[in-house]
Formats: structure tokens, sequence, C-alpha cells
């Protein structure tokens, strides 16, 4: 018995039909974006981000934020 396969350009346009009818495009575009390998190096950009502030002003301030926001957490 031979197995024909789909060549993934099939299959990947059949998969983005599928999510699309069942999630919307908008979430369908969400979903496909989280697996891009994005840019920069997140190591040195956190580092630089935060290079002044300790852990604990750190926690204090998503603290903060939560309870200005409590919808956000």
């Amino acid at each position: 018995m031979t197995l024909r396969t789909k060549p993934l350009s099939d299959i990947t346009h059949q998969a983005i039909g599928l999510l699309s009818k069942e999630l919307g495009v908008a979430n369908t575009i969400r979903f496909i974006s989280q697996f891009g390998t994005g840019y920069g190096n997140y190591t040195e950009e956190r580092d630089e981000l935060f290079k002044d502030l300790s852990l604990d002003d750190i926690v204090s301030e998503i603290k903060a934020n939560r309870q200005s926001d409590p919808d956000a957490a």
C-alpha cells in the first residue's frame, strides 16, 4: 500500500481555512502569530529594561498595576 502525502502548502491552506471558520479571522491570525520567531535579543532587552530595578521594585509595580486595573490580572 502506497501512502500519498499532501504537500505542506495544501495542509497549511486547509488548516488556516478550518481555523478561520472556527475561530474567526482575527483569532486565527493571533494564533498563528505566536509561532513567529520574532527579532532582537530577549535577554539583552530585558537586562537593559530592568537594570535599575530590584526584584522587590518589579513585584511592587506589578501589584500596583493589578490594584489600579483588577481586570488585567
